[in-house]
């Protein structure tokens, strides 16, 4: 079994770095994408609901409470990875819509060569820089943006200003929702002037994450779901506590910003590299 799975396992040079497909030991169809030796993705090809990452499962949930259950939806997912979550929204909300831009045009490759999608999923992919697609997109034109991208295990800069979140502000509907993956650790700088700059131009918002992670203990990924309407907090808070590793959602984000301003490109940073002993039980 074990050199049937070896056997398996793919190994390639895409333009962001080192990419491998590596069988999960657990799950006879299911694969992580690795990037440089960070886990990126999990995909289980014969059940795209399975989320293996905790941050995913949280986006998810987040998805699955912004509409009415089985209502597509019109999605951009900025990061396209081993493309988890448009595969799981195809199943389900069948139907749905769904634009990836990814800029790793190998990568994209290399998933669609070896992780299929399924036939009449609705998932365009798009080889392209985030900011640049969504620049020249229209107006309300996605009733969800799922905002997942990194470079190297870190978010670019000019995905974190308020120059670049008015943008995706201008494309989601009026009663549409951004999902972002903020990941940070102590003292949580990034995180907080993140919330602060998603906040000036979809100000009703709450977090998802680790406790440990909210109080600022350990790095991790704060998930942030942001729009113009209230969130559906009670509901959240209800799939979060339930979860195989329990979360928190906050809700009270001028205290969790804690007096950050919004970020303008002139000064916006990369995210803060995860430590390195992180991903190395993970491999």
């Amino acid at each position: 079994m074990a050199q049937r799975r070896a056997s398996r396992r793919r190994v390639e040079t895409v333009a962001s770095g080192v990419a491998e497909l590596v069988p999960d030991p657990d799950r006879d169809t299911a694969f992580t994408l690795l990037l440089d030796g960070a886990p990126q993705s999990h995909v289980d090809l014969a059940d795209p609901t399975y989320l293996q990452f905790e941050y995913i499962r949280r986006m998810a949930a987040a998805i699955d409470l912004v509409a009415a259950p089985g209502r597509p939806l019109r999605t951009l997912h900025l990061g396209g990875g081993a493309l988890t979550l448009p595969r799981y929204l195809a199943t389900t909300r069948p139907g749905s819509a769904q634009r990836v831009v990814e800029i790793d045009g190998p990568l994209v490759e290399l998933v669609r060569r070896e992780l299929p999608l399924p036939a009449q999923a609705g998932i365009r992919v798009r080889v392209g820089d985030a900011r640049e697609a969504v620049e020249g997109m229209k107006d309300s034109g996605y009733d969800v943006i799922v905002l997942d991208v990194f470079a190297g295990a870190r978010t670019p800069a000019h995905l974190a200003s308020v120059e670049f979140a008015r943008h995706l502000a201008r494309v989601l509907a009026p009663d549409g929702w951004l999902i972002a993956n903020v990941a940070d650790g102590p003292p949580l700088k990034h995180a907080r002037s993140q919330v602060a700059t998603i906040r000036s131009v979809l100000p009703q918002a709450c977090l998802v994450a680790d406790a440990g992670v909210l109080r600022g203990r350990r790095f991790g990924n704060l998930v942030v779901l942001a729009g113009r309407t209230p969130p559906p907090v009670a509901e959240l808070t209800r799939r979060a506590a339930g979860d195989w590793f329990p979360g928190r959602v906050e809700t009270d984000l001028d205290r969790f910003a804690a007096g950050a301003v919004p970020v303008l490109d002139a000064v916006a940073v990369a995210s803060p590299a995860p430590p390195a002993a992180l991903f190395g039980n993970r491999k």
